[in-house]
């Protein structure tokens, strides 16, 4: 399974009072990577992106919309001027809906593995603007993010309270 590498730079705004990035700023981070990796862009260079084939900016036929989000944090990320990349893939793709997967980490080293500070996955519905109503995943998209269709992040699991 290939994955998606897209680097996003931190910014010192994004750290709260304990020095480390705040947990709504990382779903910020998360959406940013998202945008870069399934959005397209008019100025891109042909093949940057081949997972690029949502017209989903402002006037666009498309807009997604979230539809579900988890996040599981497994250390904390402090400020640094090396952006972090997030690593994203395919889930799942359904009828309407993609489930997009991310791990937040740092660059792997030749001394080191990649530190892995967040994995999360969102669901996303695709709808068409004029209608308001989930547009199913054209043959074109389809195409394009199969590629990039994996196993499902591996999040722990809550734990239920006792019953009784």
């Amino acid at each position: 399974m290939s994955r998606l590498r897209v680097p996003v730079q931190l910014r010192w705004a994004d750290m709260d009072a304990y020095g480390h990035v705040n947990n709504v700023q990382m779903l910020q981070l998360l959406e940013e990577a998202r945008i870069e990796a399934f959005w397209s862009h008019p100025d891109a260079a042909e093949g940057e992106r081949p997972t690029a084939v949502l017209d989903a900016g402002p006037g666009a036929a498309t807009t997604t919309l979230v539809a579900r989000q988890e996040i599981e944090y497994l250390r904390p990320l402090a400020y640094r001027r090396a952006p972090v990349v997030i690593e994203l893939w395919v889930g799942h793709l359904g009828g309407a809906s993609i489930d997009v997967c991310y791990e937040v980490r740092d660059a792997a080293t030749p001394t080191s593995g990649p530190v892995v500070y967040a994995r999360a996955c969102t669901t996303l519905v695709l709808v068409d603007t004029t209608t308001g109503s989930p547009r199913r995943i054209s043959d074109a998209e389809r195409a394009a993010w199969s590629p990039y269709e994996g196993e499902m992040v591996t999040l722990r699991r809550r734990r239920t309270p006792d019953a009784g």
